[in-house]
């Protein structure tokens, strides 16, 4: 029996050892409920509903995609799951829900020490010239990473993040997705984009290039929040869902809805809009979701 035990527990140190993608929050920038929101959409607080991030595992390293206003308790389920001695941030853009869980990173709270944060070159300046970010640089709570579109990351030698710079509200910094590449498999991650039509990558034939694609949903349809909707431009999902119709079923199964909006109605499961949509083979990320990357 002892000896069963200690292939029990050698399995289960492989499963939260390797190389795994980890799904730690799907809702936009301002989460949920979200402020000064009466709408029954907001009338229940859901059990981890955090905002946008994604977690990679590999051996003892953890990568965290944005760091969100919920950083502490994605990270904290990031540790519980597989415990590691090194984090590492890669940042999308400079809007609130991809940078601003940063701020735990300070001497006020973690007071971390040198963590890497990878950011485009705007990114890297706003950081850098504006407090309170720049005194986690000065007092070295993070070591900025300079990176550049399409120019692989090798963050070990079996992961690299390739950042590919998509059209979005650049107002502070440029807006990227990324390129997972682990053992044998690839992830993308795009949160947040303008229209795929503005775009200078075709989405459709990088879905066939990966294994797991995660991608804005922020709106289901137009008309869904009260003030113009080209204010704050995103493919709707219908859009995306005509946009995807030609590709195969096992593409289709590939692709993983997130960032969505306080207001977007497929945050229910039981909506009759999402259960049609998944019929037709996509899916909608979750919280706690893991994929192997090997």
């Amino acid at each position: 029996m002892k000896t069963l035990h200690f292939l029990l527990f050698i399995g289960i140190l492989h499963i939260t050892e390797a190389q795994t993608l980890v799904v730690l929050g799907t809702l936009q920038d301002g989460g949920s409920p979200h402020m000064g929101c009466v709408k029954d959409c907001c009338a229940t607080e859901r059990p981890n509903d955090y905002v946008v991030s994604l977690g990679v595992i590999d051996e003892s390293k953890h990568l965290l995609f944005d760091a969100s206003p919920d950083i502490v308790e994605q990270t904290n389920y990031l540790q519980s799951i597989s415990p590691a001695k090194e984090l590492e941030i890669f940042l999308t853009h400079a809007h609130m829900g991809h940078y601003a869980g940063l701020i735990h990173l300070g001497r006020e709270s973690a007071n971390t020490n040198q963590i890497p944060v990878y950011a485009m070159p705007r990114m890297v300046q706003f950081l850098q010239n504006n407090g309170p970010w720049s005194q986690l640089v000065d007092l070295e709570n993070i070591s900025i990473q300079p990176i550049q579109n399409k120019t692989p990351v090798f963050v070990s030698p079996r992961l690299t993040v390739t950042p590919l710079v998509v059209p979005h509200r650049d107002e502070f910094s440029e807006t990227v997705g990324f390129l997972v590449e682990g053992q044998s498999k690839r992830a993308l991650y795009i949160p947040d984009i303008d229209k795929w039509d503005l775009w200078d990558i075709d989405i459709n034939t990088l879905v066939t290039q990966v294994d797991y694609a995660f991608i804005d949903a922020t709106f289901f349809e137009d008309g869904e929040i009260p003030r113009p909707m080209s204010e704050v431009p995103h493919p709707f999902v219908e859009e995306s869902i005509t946009r995807f119709k030609s590709l195969a079923i096992e593409e289709k199964n590939k692709i993983y809805f997130i960032h969505l909006n306080h207001t977007n109605p497929a945050r229910d499961p039981l909506y009759e809009g999402r259960t049609a949509i998944e019929k037709k083979g996509y899916q909608f990320a979750t919280f706690g979701m893991r994929f192997s990357l090997e």
